[in-house]
């Protein structure tokens, strides 16, 4: 199984473009996403514990979609500021809960910054995370040159933690693409390519995942997709992260397309904002 989705689903710069604008009474942003797609990111849990107030009402707007499968990123507590404490890891364990109960979470990212290189302490420092969130299927995003080293993916394997492939602007120390599984958990995380507003200052956050990709950029992204899969005979995620103005949303329905050779399903207002998706709709 390849679940293909977005992260996230709340942004403003999304109406009118993914979703309808104005919104019809009792519209579910994450219903409709799920009839596009196996997979959302979670973004809010990157920001604060889920409250599970709003974590078990999720799975039941996935309802219709039974190969449906969340995805959530681990509170930058712990992985960004690292200063999360035990009330912390309770509270991030209620709000998976609800998830968890209804078999509706696939993985959780631990994403760390460029700055978390390779060193004794954070490797040690991954280990004491799995021993904490034991109970979860866990994924490792870690952006640093330093961490390519196969004794990474072996020391990966034995901890049971998956190793997140990404595309991120090759600046600096920055890891480069690849398409390694250390678990039963493949996992893909595209950001996109903006160079140019990746580490500018003054700039709205939005503005670093201002990028399209092309289809002849995806093709390859496509190919790596596969060989994750054929690895092992479990579930891959491929997430993309290129939010602004609903790109992400674009580049996730054509890596479906190009991965299943089959049309996809368009929503009207999103084939007017990108008219060159037309050769992927359903006839």
């Amino acid at each position: 199984m390849i679940r293909i989705g977005p992260a996230g689903w709340s942004y403003k710069d999304w109406a009118g473009i993914v979703y309808p604008n104005p919104l019809p009474k009792g519209f579910s942003q994450v219903e409709f996403l799920s009839k596009l797609f196996d997979t959302i990111e979670i973004n809010t849990s990157f920001y604060g514990p889920p409250n599970p107030h709003m974590t078990r009402r999720w799975p039941e707007q996935v309802k219709a979609n039974p190969n449906f499968r969340f995805t959530a990123k681990l509170w930058r507590g712990f992985t960004h500021e690292r200063n999360a404490t035990a009330e912390d890891e309770k509270l991030v364990k209620d709000g998976m809960t609800p998830l968890m109960e209804t078999e509706r979470l696939g993985a959780i990212l631990m994403q760390f910054p460029i700055s978390f290189q390779n060193t004794p302490d954070n490797r040690q420092y991954v280990a004491e995370l799995q021993r904490k969130f034991s109970e979860y299927p866990l994924v490792l995003e870690i952006r640093h040159k330093s961490w390519a080293e196969e004794s990474v993916l072996d020391y990966l394997s034995e901890l049971g933690i998956g190793f997140c492939n990404i595309d991120q602007p090759l600046l600096g120390k920055a890891l480069k693409p690849s398409a390694e599984r250390t678990s039963p958990i493949g996992y893909v995380r595209l950001h996109g390519r903006n160079y140019q507003n990746w580490f500018a200052e003054n700039k709205r956050s939005s503005d670093r995942y201002d990028y399209l990709y092309s289809m002849k950029e995806l093709d390859p992204w496509a190919d790596r997709v596969k060989t994750i899969s054929e690895k092992r005979r479990e579930s891959v995620y491929v997430v993309t992260n290129n939010h602004f103005e609903g790109k992400a949303v674009v580049n996730a329905l054509q890596l479906a397309a190009l991965l299943s050779d089959r049309p996809v399903n368009l929503p009207e207002q999103l084939l007017a904002r990108y008219p060159e998706l037309k050769d992927l709709k359903e006839k």
